[in-house]
């Protein structure tokens, strides 16, 4: 049978969990499809996907370095209360946007609050994570 390689366009079946069991992502009702060796999904489960057979199954564990990386402590800031504005939902748990020094939008997530400041997660929510993939591989769509 013919492997995924490398510029192989793929569609894989997925359910994401981590350590604990506890599911953060599937592929749901359709499959994903994606280009290996284009870095569309993570390093670690393009690194699976390819030399798997159309049909195959497995399961992989894919340390945090090969996910979404460490959690990096400098990501997380604190800012003035005064400094976001009253129409701003500032409940934990909250995604936002805010500008890097070089104008560029981040997404954060309130991670703390209270009446003087807002303390705000850049890293992904799954940094520092070791991520588990049930992964099939339904079909290679275009061969490099």
């Amino acid at each position: 049978m013919t492997q995924a390689k490398n510029g192989d366009t793929v569609r894989i079946n997925y359910n994401g969990r981590l350590a604990d069991g506890t599911q953060f992502d599937s592929s749901g009702n359709e499959p994903l499809q994606f280009t290996l060796g284009e870095g569309q999904v993570i390093a670690g489960l393009e690194t699976h996907v390819e030399g798997m057979e159309v049909g195959a199954k497995s399961t992989v564990t894919i340390p945090a370095d090969a996910a979404y990386g460490p959690h990096r402590p400098e990501a997380v800031m604190t800012v003035d209360r005064a400094r976001v504005p009253d129409n701003i939902n500032v409940d934990i748990g909250a995604r936002l946007q805010v500008r890097t020094p070089e104008g560029r939008p981040m997404p954060v997530t309130v991670v703390g609050v209270d009446d003087t400041s807002v303390k705000l997660d850049g890293n992904h929510r799954l940094a520092g994570r070791d991520l588990v993939f049930d992964v099939e591989l339904v079909e290679i769509v275009q061969a490099a």
